[in-house]
Parts: structure tokens; C-alpha cells; sequence
């Protein structure tokens, strides 16, 4: 369960069961997973969610109505993994904006078709975060008591240091932007630990990986001269296999 980086938005196939469309991709790491393993799998994971999609129902555009996330929980769950919290911070959002604004000063045009940036989180949505994420990790403790819960974070977008031609971003956002990242990853491992939970560190795993990499695991902002095959900002095929590796590793 979690956001688009459980979900794997931009990876063909699509797996969808109503409502839709949360843009499940058939080689998301859990689908990975569950195939090494032979586990049967029931994918609630969805572009757009945040934690409170996980516990609370989620309004659609067209008028659907998801269910929460954790109801999909039975005491038959046996293994339960949650990528979640970007979008709580809007996270890629300040990427995604930033970077239309950043290739617009670079190469010229207009920035009508450009969102504004969303304001940089304050200390209170980050503890709000760790507060909602706390909740989650104990609801899967009540509702699946036999389930071992596994917390995935988010892979890293950013290179440690400087920018490229992917990540046109203007200058001081990458770095302000790498800091939501790394309080992200803090708050996943400390609800993690709090809750006897593991972890799969994916923004470590990810270094040297991330979009500017000669390796990607994550696509950038498309150019006019270098479109991308898959959704900006999010993990490629290979970052979202490098995950299922890491589980897989730890869980045999």
C-alpha cells in the first residue's frame, strides 16, 4: 500500500481493480515480490495517496470513492508493505512545479502552463506526518496481527550535491528539496524502529541512482530534446526491481 511510489505510475503494465485509476503498475516491487514468492497479493496502492488515503476514504474527480487503504487488511495478512508520505509534503509537487518554472527561465516561453510551487513544509506538517504515520503502522498492528509490516521510503529523486539537465530546478530549491527527502526518510525509519517494524532504505539503496545518474532508477523533467518514457519525477522499472531485490534479500 502507499502512494505512486508503491504504486509505479509510467511502468507498462497497469494492474486495476475498481475504482480506478490509481496507475498500478504489474512491476511495481510488490508485484515483483509477490511473483518471486509465489505470495498472493492484494495491491492498494495508489498515485496521489497520502496517509490519510490510508485511512480514510479518498473522493475522485469522476466521483468514485477508494476505500482506505488499510481496510484491505484481514487477520490473514501474513506481510504488508507501505511506501507513503511524499505527498503529505508535496514533495514531488515542488519538484514537478519548480522544475517547469526552472526550464522555462532556461530555454524561454511562457510559464503559463506552470503550477506554483507549493510552500516548503513547516515543523508542524512534518510532526503532523509522523503522528499520521505512527497511526498507520498501529492500525496494521491491530488489524493484522500476524503480518510482518515493512516501511519502503522514498528512492532518491535528487543527486546528493548539484543539479543536471533533468532536474531543472531554480536555484536553492534542489537543496531545500533534498532536505523534505532526508526528513522524510527520518520519519520512516523513527516510525519504523517505534513500531518494530522493518525497513527498506530505498533512499540509500538509491545513491548514485537517482536521475542524473548514468544508471537511473528515476526519470527527470522531460525537455523538448529528451522526452521521457515514463512519469516524471517517479521510479523507473529498474529502481522499483532494485526494491523487490532489497525485500527479497532481507525477507529469505
Amino acid at each position: 500500500m502507499g502512494s505512486s511510489f508503491a504504486a509505479g505510475p509510467g511502468i507498462p503494465d497497469y494492474y486495476e481493480a475498481a475504482p480506478s485509476p490509481c496507475y498500478r503498475s504489474t512491476r511495481n516491487y510488490a508485484h515483483q515480490l509477490a511473483m518471486r514468492l509465489n505470495l498472493d497479493l492484494v495491491d492498494v496502492s495508489c498515485s496521489g495517496a497520502t496517509t490519510g488515503h490510508l485511512t480514510g476514504l479518498r473522493e475522485m474527480p469522476e466521483g468514485n470513492a477508494i476505500p482506505p487503504q488499510l481496510d484491505a487488511l484481514t487477520a490473514e495478512t501474513r506481510l504488508v508493505t507501505i511506501t507513503i508520505g511524499g505527498n503529505d509534503l508535496a514533495y514531488i509537487g515542488r519538484l514537478t512545479a519548480g522544475s517547469c518554472f526552472g526550464l522555462v527561465a532556461e530555454t524561454g516561453g511562457s510559464t503559463t502552463s506552470c503550477r506554483a510551487v507549493p510552500p516548503l513544509p513547516t515543523e508542524q506538517m512534518y510532526a503532523d506526518l509522523s503522528a499520521r504515520m505512527d497511526t498507520i503502522a498501529k492500525e496494521v498492528r491491530r488489524r493484522a496481527p500476524a503480518a510482518r509490516l515493512m516501511f519502503v521510503d522514498y528512492l532518491a529523486v535528487l543527486p546528493e550535491a548539484g543539479q543536471c539537465a533533468a532536474t531543472p530546478l531554480p536555484a536553492g530549491q534542489a537543496d531545500a528539496d533534498r532536505e523534505i527527502a532526508h526528513r522524510l526518510a527520518g520519519i520512516t525509519h523513527k516510525i519504523a524502529g517505534d513500531n518494530g517494524a522493518g525497513i527498506i532504505a530505498a533512499s540509500e539503496l538509491s545513491k548514485g541512482h537517482d536521475a542524473c545518474s548514468a544508471s537511473p532508477w528515476m526519470h527527470g523533467f522531460p525537455r523538448p530534446e529528451a522526452p521521457i518514457a515514463g512519469t516524471l519525477y517517479h521510479p523507473n522499472a529498474a529502481g522499483m526491481t532494485a526494491v523487490a531485490d532489497a525485500l527479497e534479500t532481507l525477507l529469505r
